[in-house]
This record gives C-alpha cells, sequence and structure tokens, in this order.
C-alpha cells in the first residue's frame, strides 16, 4: 500500500508540472500570436519533467535506502521481511523508470497529435 501511494504521488505530480509547463508555454506562443508546434510540446515536456527529476529521484533514494538495511538484516524475522522489502525495492525502481521516462513520452505523444508539424 505504501508503495502504490508513493508511486501515485509522484506520478500526479509529474503530470501536474507537465500541465503546467505545457499551459505556459502554449499561453506564451499564444501572446506572440503563434501556433503551438510539436517541437513546442517537446520543450515544454522536456521543461516539466525536468522540473521533478531531483525531487522524484530523492524521494527513491530514500526510500530505497531505507528499505535496504531491511531486505539485508540476519536478525529475527529477517526472512520474512526481507521478502517484503525485495519487491518493493523493485517496485521503486519501476515507478522512477515509469515517471522520468513513461510518462513524460506518453504526455508528449498525447498532447503531439493535437499541434501541427514545424
Amino acid at each position: 500500500i505504501a508503495l502504490a501511494g508513493v508511486t501515485v504521488e509522484i506520478g500526479i505530480l509529474m503530470l501536474t508540472y507537465l500541465n503546467q509547463s505545457y499551459n505556459e508555454y502554449e499561453q506564451r506562443q499564444l501572446e506572440q500570436g503563434k501556433a503551438l508546434t510539436k517541437d513546442g510540446v517537446s520543450r515544454a515536456v522536456m521543461e516539466g519533467a525536468g522540473l521533478r527529476v531531483r525531487p522524484v529521484m530523492m524521494t527513491a533514494v530514500s526510500t530505497i535506502a531505507g528499505l535496504l538495511p531491511i531486505m539485508f538484516s540476519t536478525g529475527t524475522g529477517a526472512e520474512v521481511v526481507s521478502r517484503i522489502a525485495a519487491p518493493m525495492v523493485g517496485g521503486m525502481i519501476s515507478a522512477v523508470i515509469l515517471t522520468l521516462l513513461v510518462l513524460p513520452a506518453v504526455y508528449y505523444l498525447w498532447r503531439g497529435q493535437k499541434v501541427k508539424r514545424v
């Protein structure tokens, strides 16, 4: 449940920043009397995603750093908790990859469909 919560949170924040960046870039283009292009969408997505790299990485690294001692512990009950920690580490790594690479790419494809190519 904790992993799902963190993953959803960073995904929603990424989408929020992508939307905000896209809307700001679109507004700037309209003020200049220009139409938004695929290149503009790409720049907006790169800008929005770039703002979230450090916070997403800090969240992931701190979560993984907290799980590593649990994963490699040898005391009583370590066998049970290490089996819980290992998938959480893998899930956190997957969440970071999806949030930083896949989500911006899908957002670009979605928003890029509606603009003309220059």
